[in-house]
């Protein structure tokens, strides 16, 4: 992987894109392996990050819950105790697991990876804390 350019081109082939900016692109990841993921999805934003204004980075995000339906130790500590990847924030309205990576010299799996530990980590807190699929 070269520069963001070329993630997007990526994107664009591998997954289903439903917005598609300069600096952000934002896929659906479907669930549906068991019973409880089954029809489940999960709304995915990709950015291009530049860091001190010079170096190119990706962010991977998605949110799985509004902040007042929540309680905010909670979620923390279940992430503190399950997650090897990402980190919670709070966005405007929303809670947001997210995940960031350096583009240069950016291998796929180093992208395909880290998206899918988020997407699927959110999933399983969106289901865990909300019992709903609203993201």
């Amino acid at each position: 992987m070269a520069d963001w350019a070329d993630l997007v081109g990526y994107i664009r082939h591998e997954y289903r894109v439903i917005l598609d900016d300069p600096d952000e692109i934002r896929i659906r990841m479907s669930f549906g392996d068991d019973a409880e993921t089954e029809g489940r999805a999960q709304v995915m934003v990709i950015a291009r990050e530049i860091f001190d204004q010079r170096e190119d980075w990706v962010q991977i995000a998605t949110p799985f819950a509004r902040v007042d339906e929540v309680d905010l130790l909670s979620v923390l500590t279940e992430v503190g105790n399950t997650l090897v990847v990402g980190g919670v924030v709070v966005m405007g309205e929303h809670v947001v697991l997210r995940h960031s990576l350096p583009l240069i010299n950016l291998d796929i799996n180093e992208f395909i990876d880290p998206l899918e530990l988020v997407a699927g980590s959110a999933e399983l807190l969106e289901q865990q804390f909300t019992g709903r699929d609203d993201y």
